[in-house]
């Protein structure tokens, strides 16, 4: 007998979350653990992979669409059953019309905005089909959700591009490339000439025009928010609103770290930033003051049993930040690693659930930007976030009454005062800045 495919809850406490793609289409048999769609929650975009072997008979739940948790979103069967009347399987499991599903549309990047658009199908938009043969039979095409509206958004049909991430799915740098050969192609048109007087007569004496171009001639374009956006907005506004915030600021010379560097990077295979040591330090920190490695909960405070810190990723559609677990039994190079793994995902939206949840404290940096220094709201519900600026050169006093050009690096630790009193984040920030200043501690 057939049954309903229910939309998953991804996270704990999720109450609706966007299919992204389908993956597979309608009357094609998968198997177990093949992914079946893309889900897009609050906080990323994850795989949706069947249990079983089945066959997806019809789909509910187009691509581009939000839906409750529990909703169905698909009806399947078994492999080899055959349902001669779908819609009649429908109604007997009460279901109803598909086009009545209780859903409301959701603008996802680069999914399809109507019946018409190049990229839907009859899996809801998910695959991609491109003319094998002239006698009319398709190859799927899968691609990222990323790579689709990038695609999307600079003109090129992802039937076009060569995929080669897993199974040729068309991901980001796929995209990339093949904006980077259009570019290249494209002839350079002379600029036309500017008139003279007023650019375009008042709004009100263009009626005739639509409302992008009424826009676009007013100068602003109303971007709508990204699920990710939107949860950054809440969580922080959250954040600011009920966590005692207070702030600790430090400076550190970062000479020796800076030559430690350079000799690991001659020899590592992995290359290892500067906000790897800022990670591990950070670990050390609180592996030296535990009462730093803390959570507050409603009723008690969470003293973790492992350093887990997240990192702050910048994507095209918001902050992201994924959790490195065991930070303080982690070598430099496998830190170092690891943090490229989550950057590279981030970017293509390909981190899972579990890998943005825990962790009590996070590390953003943005020193690569020449931001001297600055404060960063705290993530719920950890319990402190490091912000890092950028290493310059100062003239410092030495001890012999001196003054040289050494490298520092300032930073700023912003805590909940609710588990942590400021004595003990003083401690902290000593024993991060030392370890910083000592980095051959860094490596043990």
């Amino acid at each position: 007998m057939p049954e309903l495919l229910r939309m998953p809850e991804v996270a704990a406490g999720t109450t609706s979350a966007t299919l992204c793609d389908w993956l597979v289409g309608e009357d094609q048999q998968y198997s177990a653990s093949d992914v079946l769609a893309t889900i897009e929650t609050d906080k990323a975009v994850v795989d949706f992979t069947a249990d079983t072997d089945g066959i997806l008979l019809r789909v509910l739940v187009s691509a581009g669409t939000e839906a409750p948790v529990g909703a169905p979103i698909a009806l399947i069967a078994r492999p080899g059953e055959t349902v001669q009347d779908v819609d009649a399987v429908l109604a007997t499991l009460v279901l109803g019309p598909p086009q009545t599903t209780s859903v409301s549309p959701v603008a996802v990047p680069g999914g399809p905005t109507s019946p018409g658009d190049p990229v839907a199908s009859s899996a809801g938009g998910g695959e991609r089909f491109a003319a094998a043969s002239s006698e009319g039979q398709n190859t799927r095409i899968f691609t990222s959700p990323l790579a689709r509206r990038l695609a999307q958004e600079a003109g090129i049909a992802t039937e076009s591009i060569t995929g080669t991430g897993p199974n040729g799915r068309v991901v980001r740098r796929d995209v990339e490339l093949a904006i980077a050969k259009k570019a290249g192609a494209s002839e350079v048109l002379p600029e036309a000439p500017q008139p003279a007087g007023p650019v375009a007569p008042p709004l009100t004496e263009m009626p005739e025009l639509g409302a992008a171009a009424a826009l676009a001639l007013a100068g602003f374009a109303d971007v709508p928010h990204s699920r990710i956006r939107r949860a950054i907005a809440l969580r922080l506004t959250e954040s600011k609103q009920t966590t005692p915030h207070f702030y600790l600021r430090g400076s550190a010379q970062v000479d020796g770290l800076l030559k430690l560097r350079t000799q690991l990077n001659e020899t590592s295979g992995v290359k290892i930033s500067v906000n790897d040591f800022v990670i591990k330090a950070a670990a050390c920190a609180h592996v030296a003051v535990p009462a730093m490695n803390v959570v507050w909960m409603a009723d008690y405070v969470r003293q973790m049993a492992t350093v887990d810190i997240a990192t702050a990723v910048a994507t095209t559609t918001g902050l992201v930040t994924p959790v490195l677990r065991a930070v303080e039994r982690m070598p430099i190079s496998v830190l170092a690693a690891a943090t490229r793994d989550f950057a590279e995902r981030a970017r293509e939206g390909r981190l899972h659930q579990h890998e943005l949840e825990g962790g009590s404290s996070t590390v953003t940096n943005l020193g690569m930007y020449g931001t001297e220094e600055f404060a960063a709201i705290i993530n719920p519900p950890q319990s402190s976030i490091l912000a890092v600026g950028a290493i310059r050169l100062e003239p410092v006093l030495t001890r012999k009454g001196k003054v040289r050009p050494r490298s520092v690096i300032r930073v700023t630790v912003s805590v909940d005062h609710r588990p942590i009193d400021g004595a003990t984040a003083a401690h902290w920030m000593r024993a991060f800045l030392e370890a910083l200043e000592q980095p051959i501690r860094l490596l043990v």
